[in-house]
């Protein structure tokens, strides 16, 4: 029998280790191609990133001949230690001003050609990659930017790519042969049996003469699971093919998550019940959060544990604090923690909105810590764990925690449920590292996030600020190419998931474009063919309003032909008024609000209308659906869904969004005019060509985005968060068998 197991062995273990020789000798030749396809398109990015820094400077100096201002320029931009030289070229193609280190022989190669070139070279100094920017100023041209960067780096790394891969190779075939041989002196009949019906799909029959206490019954399952879970992560690639709808969404969860139950945490209710003179009334917050979580959360079922802060809220629920909603067709559970005046101006409006909004947002607004506000900030967010805690009926719930209010309690719940998935959404953008030194507080923070199974932002960029900020923060292990942090014996994937708006299947239920053109310009009085832009935010500083009615005035003041003809409607919804930077802010769009409408305004005309008081969806939707141009010119923004919502709104095809760069909606609607909201001229001109924009080219925009915003919609952002919980959760399941199996064979060894 041992002769006969090593027969098998030998049988197995020599082809295997063909293969994977074979495999290797094919695969490195393609992994030295990805590698330098990766570095090359890396030094892209950077070329682009440093020739758009230097082209204000450039646009400056250049017109003025000034070669020691260009000179210390170039010089400063040389520190980077992968870009070997700077020229600048004119439009003739001769090279007017270049570092010490520019290659003579390479002069003005591409010159006095539009656009932007990139392409490699070689050298005597070696391969170099080379790139070239156009500089232009009023549509004309001034020269060309050429960036040089050395590649002799990458040809080092590549060398040491070749080797890992290798080793690599090596090390598979080494630990496979063990593997193998370990089991196949356990039992490898019975092993190969179980493996042929597990891959023709015969997972419950066993024969007859197959012994009960059979050693590969485990094996199995796992391997079963293991199949699964190629199969989810198959369908995840192929997702993007393919529109996500609430069904889907529902379909994901009882095929990949077994019915496991989800619980939403936030501080923001997506129902408040409110008394009015007419009763108690239902109304939905002004929040970007529940206009993407909401939809999420009908789809799926479940808990939702949030702040009680209507003034009929308590009246409204039962003995448990929770209340059945939607009211008219209840989908799931509304769970709500109540929380005195002292709570919530300590954990509330100190530590989340005066600490940490303005942290991570850069507005310049200094951020304010107390001591007082964070102990209320840490007993509250104990207090919605507890509640989690209590709500969960398993001890592996789905835990979708939301936003900068909550960020210690992902390791609260943790700490009470170890086996629960939990993940966290940074709604708000996260700060470089040394922003985020400000807050005293700052492990703290970062500790009671890395109790999440998944942490989720909303572009690469944020994720980045994260890593980096946990790395000059905590000790942990970082591996930055899988974006995950080891920290306390648990790992925690952090990635991005950019959020979005639930699209309208049917439209034909709302009021038609044009019986919305003309209802709101008879509202304000204004003729059928007078040109409206509309504005939808939070009465907040991040949101750029002040600036959008610097641009409104002064594309008034450059095209006076407008003067009487365009109006900007800005909705406003107040929001945290008892902060007195709030108070501050909105005495300030008040009084610009009445100077520029005295400047421009007469009679019944005013140029800016201010609305700063909430308004429904219905509401919103019909404003959207009738102005000539939104404007989005947020300061600093996570995403920003007025964007989005603004784009399903126009079924028609008509409109055009002007999008403030530092959002992260500009990401993914390049088609939208983007701005500098800091540049007023730009804005102006932009507002300006958003207005007499034609037909033809607002409906190419317009249809472009609107099909983005239709595939990669809020359910998509749910369910690849879902895909890779449920992904881990599987994974985490698998292990721990194998690791129980693995204890058992050794002790029988022994």
């Amino acid at each position: 029998m041992p002769l006969q197991s090593f027969r098998l062995t030998l049988r197995f273990v020599l082809p295997l280790a063909l293969v994977l020789g074979l495999f290797a000798y094919a695969v490195v030749p393609l992994v030295d191609s990805l590698t330098l396809r990766w570095f090359v398109r890396d030094l892209d990015a950077r070329s682009q990133s440093l020739a758009n820094a230097l082209q204000d400077p450039l646009l400056e100096y250049v017109p003025q001949h000034s070669e020691r201002r260009i000179g210390q320029l170039f010089d400063r931009a040389l520190r980077d230690e992968r870009l070997h030289a700077i020229g600048f070229c004119d439009p003739a193609g001769n090279l007017l001003y270049k570092t010490s280190t520019y290659p003579s022989t390479l002069g003005c190669r591409g010159a006095g050609h539009g656009g932007a070139l990139q392409s490699l070279v070689t050298l005597p100094q070696g391969p170099l990659h080379v790139s070239e920017s156009a500089l232009e100023r009023d549509g004309q041209s001034i020269g060309k930017l050429v960036l040089v960067h050395d590649m002799s780096f990458i040809e080092r790394r590549s060398a040491d790519t070749k080797k890992y891969v290798i080793g690599l190779f090596a090390v598979i075939a080494i630990v496979t042969s063990l593997i193998t041989v370990f089991i196949a002196h356990l039992s490898w009949r019975d092993w190969v049996s179980s493996v042929k019906r597990v891959l023709r799909g015969e997972f419950g029959v066993r024969p007859q003469q197959q012994s009960p206490q059979s050693e590969s019954h485990p094996f199995e399952g796992d391997l079963r699971a293991l199949l699964h879970e190629f199969n989810v992560e198959r369908r995840t690639r192929d997702d993007s093919t393919h529109l996500w709808t609430p069904e889907k969404l529902r379909v994901l969860l009882h095929e990949e998550l077994a019915g496991d139950e989800v619980l939403v945490v936030s501080n923001r209710e997506p129902y408040l019940h409110m008394r009015t003179r007419n009763g108690i009334e239902v109304q939905r917050p002004a929040s970007g959060l529940v206009t993407a979580v909401e939809p999420v959360m009908r789809a799926c079922s479940g808990t939702w544990i949030a702040h009680g802060s209507g003034s009929a809220d308590k009246e409204s629920v039962d003995r448990n604090d929770r209340v059945p909603v939607p009211p008219n067709n209840p989908a799931y559970t509304l769970r709500r923690v109540w929380l005195s005046r002292e709570e919530e101006k300590g954990y509330y409006y100190g530590f989340a909105n005066e600490g940490l909004w303005p942290l991570c947002h850069i507005a310049h607004v200094r951020p304010v810590f107390r001591s007082s506000d964070w102990e209320q900030y840490v007993a509250v967010n104990q207090r919605f764990a507890d509640a989690v805690v209590k709500e969960a009926r398993t001890d592996d719930p789905v835990v979708l925690v939301q936003d900068y209010h909550f960020a210690l309690l992902p390791r609260m719940v943790r700490d009470a449920l170890p086996k629960a998935t939990i993940i966290t959404f940074w709604h708000i953008p996260w700060s470089n590292p040394e922003s985020f030194g400000i807050c005293p507080w700052r492990e703290e923070i970062l500790e009671g996030l890395l109790g999440s199974t998944i942490l989720g932002f909303h572009t690469p960029f944020h994720c980045k600020n994260f890593l980096e900020t946990v790395d000059r923060y905590l000790e942990t292990r970082i591996e930055h190419e899988a974006s995950t942090i080891s920290f306390g014996g648990k790992l925690t994937q952090v990635e991005h998931y950019p959020i979005s708006i639930a699209w309208p299947e049917q439209m034909h239920d709302q009021p038609g474009i044009e019986e919305c053109r003309i209802s709101v310009r008879e509202e304000h009085g204004l003729p059928a063919d007078h040109l409206l832009g509309i504005g939808v935010d939070r009465l907040d500083y991040t949101k750029g309003i002040l600036e959008r009615f610097q641009a409104v005035e002064r594309m008034l003041e450059a095209h006076s032909n407008l003067v009487g003809k365009f109006t900007m409607i800005q909705i406003a919804a107040p929001s945290r008024s008892s902060l007195e930077e709030y108070q501050n802010f909105e005495a300030r769009v008040r009084a610009m609000v009445q100077r520029i409408n005295a400047r421009f305004g007469s009679g019944n005309y005013q140029p800016i209308i201010l609305k700063a008081e909430h308004h429904d969806a219905d509401q919103v939707n019909r404003y959207f659906r009738a102005a000539e141009v939104c404007m989005v010119t947020s300061l600093h923004d996570g995403m920003n869904l007025v964007a989005k919502e603004y784009i399903a709104a126009r079924d028609d095809e008509r409109g055009v969004l002007v999008l403030s760069q530092f959002t992260g909606a500009a990401r993914e609607l390049h088609e939208a005019l983007l701005v500098n909201p800091y540049h007023i001229e730009q804005s102006a001109e932009s507002l300006y060509r958003a207005v007499t924009m034609p037909e033809v080219e607002q409906r190419d925009r317009m249809r472009s985005m609107r099909s983005l915003v239709k595939d990669f919609n809020i359910y998509r952002w749910a369910g690849r968060m879902l895909l890779d919980a449920a992904r881990l959760r599987q994974r985490e399941r698998i292990m721990t068998r194998i690791r129980s199996h693995s204890r058992q064979s050794l002790r029988r060894v022994v």
